[in-house]
């Protein structure tokens, strides 16, 4: 389906692709969404704490809660062969690098109790042997799960449904009764238990959307994200959202996407002053949201793009300019989709007020994941925008150049190159 019917749809106010046979959106894929996500881990996380970054989080649960958090997502929780929780070995073993299994258990439990939900990172593109290449234990899975095409050279399985990982043994997922069905009773059996209500897929390009959509709908997920991180050409910026919104459409509308479009927008909005690329030529915001709002998961940075505790630290794969990240949430937290916010900038950064405030804002104007709209400037140097909240308008500006929404307004916080009102 091409973005012009997906526009079309959205226009008509229809927020799901519906019609598809077993699909199931999730309630905070489906439009008009508060949701403000938490990632509650870097990719230092678990060096930098040790095997106790659960504590950690637990000890901010108030202060995060307060915040106005909705969900935090978790790192992966399973055992696994690095300790960032990315090769996943022993899928039914909850202690990690992260901490042991009761103190996973706590913090969701201490988040639940205070009305924030919790998202598992799901990681089932592939996986790694407990002694050797192939071996999987704990679920006990024969060579038969595993692509015929992988480079072990060990697979018996059907041929990959995606991109290849020379990281682990791509999963053959065309196996139902040990992989569709082994993911599926570990999703309801394993994470659903430590209280776990939504999920985040990681490196979906690399098995078909199709089996996002029925562990997601196994598991009804309250909230689904995948990461999809296609190639990015900031001369052909279409092409990028098109793979997002043809992913979404595999899925049947079951999970939503992070939304790479922006990110690489904004990381070039803040380090050369090109804000004219936030306004598409429809007139609407580009990336994702832009074209499917509801579905976009917006960010900043993340544990695989940007640096952790601090500017030199972590993967730093596809960085936002450290000194300018205030501008990035200025942006995101005002506009549509589901915005995300990154552990170490409230933490290490000391940027918790400035966040905070820009959180108060959206909260006080009731802006949803499906506000609409009306960008007043993008030009070198500014980009100004309107959105349409609930309750009440909220104006905004990021840039250096100077901007004002005029009379009526009431200036709710600001900081370096950015600003935001609410009438």
């Amino acid at each position: 389906m091409k973005h012009r019917h997906i526009a079309a749809i959205l226009a008509a106010g229809i927020l799901t692709l519906a019609g598809h046979a077993g699909a199931a959106t999730p309630a905070q894929q489906a439009g008009n969404s508060s949701a403000i996500l938490l990632q509650g881990f870097h990719w230092n996380s678990a060096a930098y704490a040790g095997p106790d970054w659960y504590n950690t989080v637990m000890n901010n649960v108030g202060d995060l809660s307060a915040m106005g958090f909705t969900h935090v997502w978790f790192p992966p929780p399973s055992d696994s062969a690095a300790r960032e929780g990315y090769l996943p070995r022993q899928l039914n073993k909850l202690d990690s690098s992260y901490g042991s299994a009761a103190e996973l258990t706590n913090v969701v439990s201490a988040f639940k109790s205070r009305g924030v939900k919790a998202i598992a990172d799901v990681v089932v593109n592939h996986r790694v042997g407990t002694t050797g290449w192939s071996d999987f234990t704990n679920p006990n899975w024969t060579t038969y799960t595993i692509v015929n095409n992988d480079e072990c050279n060990c697979g018996l399985g059907a041929g990959d449904t995606g991109d290849g990982f020379s990281g682990g043994r791509d999963l053959a997922h065309t196996n139902v009764g040990e992989v569709q069905n082994g993911i599926i009773n570990w999703l309801n059996y394993t994470i659903k238990p430590v209280g776990f209500s939504g999920l985040r897929f990681d490196y979906v390009k690399g098995f078909s959307p199709s089996y996002v959509a029925q562990y997601a709908n196994a598991f009804q997920a309250e909230f689904c994200v995948g990461e999809l991180w296609p190639d990015f050409d900031l001369n052909n910026m279409d092409a990028n959202r098109q793979a997002i919104m043809n992913w979404i459409n595999g899925t049947n509308s079951s999970c939503g996407a992070f939304d790479f479009t922006t990110k690489g927008i904004l990381n070039d909005a803040l380090a050369n002053g090109n804000y004219w690329r936030l306004k598409a030529t429809d007139g609407k915001p580009q990336g994702a949201l832009g074209w499917w709002p509801a579905m976009s998961v917006t960010f900043v940075d993340n544990h695989d793009t940007g640096p952790a505790e601090s500017c030199s630290s972590g993967q730093n794969l596809w960085p936002a300019p450290c000194g300018k990240v205030m501008e990035g949430y200025a942006y995101i937290l005002s506009h549509p989709g589901i915005p995300t916010v990154f552990y170490p900038h409230i933490y290490n950064w000391n940027l918790k007020t400035p966040i905070a405030a820009l959180m108060k804002a959206r909260k006080d104007a009731g802006v949803t994941s499906t506000s609409a709209v009306a960008i007043q400037q993008a030009t070198q140097g500014l980009y100004a925008a309107i959105v349409s909240g609930n309750t009440r308008q909220l104006a905004m500006k990021i840039g250096p150049n100077s901007w004002s929404p005029g009379t009526g307004w009431t200036l709710q916080t600001s900081g370096t190159n950015y600003a935001v009102w609410i009438k």
